[in-house]
């Protein structure tokens, strides 16, 4: 949770069949056992212009809407971030 009270959002851009996309997915539960925020998980199958957006880049993960990770998430920044934003 952020200083302003208000929570994190992350959000993982995926869709089903995609073995990076689990792990990315593993890796997010794995920090917010520690570190909570509210996760968002997108389909791009579900939406044309995400498809389009996202499709060569899956995974792909925003924090409170900033694009910050393709293909994987860097567990070590992601933490650094989530601590930098809950000081704020």
């Amino acid at each position: 949770m952020r200083h302003d009270g208000r929570v994190t959002t992350i959000t993982l851009y995926g869709r089903p069949g995609c073995h990076l996309c689990d792990d990315a997915l593993a890796v997010l539960e794995r920090i917010r056992a520690d570190a909570p925020f509210r996760l968002e998980t997108m389909n791009i199958e579900d939406d044309d212009a995400l498809l389009r957006a996202y499709l060569e880049r899956i995974p792909v993960v925003a924090v409170d809407g900033e694009e910050v990770y393709d293909y994987y998430v860097d567990e070590a920044d992601l933490r650094a971030r989530l601590a930098r934003v809950g000081r704020r």
